[in-house]
């Protein structure tokens, strides 16, 4: 997780996305434990009380399951629902302005393919 903090956001909230981040992009799996609220107040140098706030969306969306003595986990299946949630989000919200920016910009289709080729050569040549 990250300790770069957007002045803009809640950091509660931030963390909570990049709880939703890494269960996409499989550093979180199903199953899996969350590290405590210690842990991550210790780390992060976050009020506990943060990190709790966090986990506690993350609880009551059904993304996590107190196991009594153990802590959170992840749960199983979850992975499809927050994929088709963070999908339609993204068509909903943020393609749209997307959409508008390269339309502003006046590119097309073409470029942006290359450019994207082009990302995944260096991305694969790291």
């Amino acid at each position: 997780m990250t300790t770069q903090w957007h002045a803009d956001t809640p950091i509660y909230i931030q963390l909570y996305q990049q709880v939703i981040t890494r269960i996409l992009d499989g550093y979180i799996l199903e199953g899996e434990a969350l590290p405590s609220v210690r842990k991550v107040a210790a780390d992060y140098q976050v009020n506990p009380l943060t990190i709790s706030k966090a986990y506690q969306m993350l609880q009551d969306e059904g993304i996590v399951e107190k196991q009594r003595g153990k802590g959170l986990f992840v749960k199983q299946g979850v992975l499809e629902f927050v994929l088709k949630r963070e999908r339609e989000t993204f068509l909903s919200q943020q393609w749209p302005e997307i959409l508008q920016q390269i339309s502003r910009l006046k590119l097309s289709p073409e470029q942006l393919l290359a450019l994207s080729s082009e990302k995944n050569t260096e991305h694969n040549n790291d």
